[in-house]
């Protein structure tokens, strides 16, 4: 008996798929060609961030490479053939997720005026914490 995937499982496996494509050009590539990553808009160019900056962008993208990445596709696997150890993986691929962004976002609060921060305004001006 086949069962029909519902919508809230192709919203997370499409999600999951799209992230994990983002994740392999955005921060796997960054390792291979970092300028490739910022052409693609998926890395801020050396000019803005300076040296650490990209040497912290690096450093995510091992981070991504080695666990976020092989958790989220072990997890998305798992998923697609409805096993139960995959969601162990999608768990913890998903807490990867949520955490980042609000690490990421916080960089921005914190360090805003800070000497030798200087990321674009332009991000900056989009993010919800430029009205704290």
């Amino acid at each position: 008996m086949t069962h029909k995937r519902t919508p809230g499982f192709w919203i997370i496996f499409g999600g999951g798929v799209l992230l994990l494509l983002n994740l392999v050009l955005g921060q796997t590539m960054s390792l291979v060609n970092y300028d490739f990553t910022v052409a693609i808009y998926l890395q801020e160019a050396q000019d803005v961030v300076g040296e650490m900056g990209v040497a912290v962008n690096k450093a995510f993208g091992v981070g991504d490479t080695v666990i976020y990445i092989p958790l989220l596709l072990s997890g998305l696997i798992g998923l697609w053939q409805r096993k139960q150890w995959g969601l162990w993986p999608l768990v913890g691929a998903l807490g990867i997720t949520a955490y980042w962004p609000v690490v990421c976002l916080f960089i921005f609060f914190f360090a805003k005026g800070s000497p030798g921060f200087n990321f674009t305004k332009t991000l900056i001006a989009f993010t919800p914490l430029n009205l704290l």
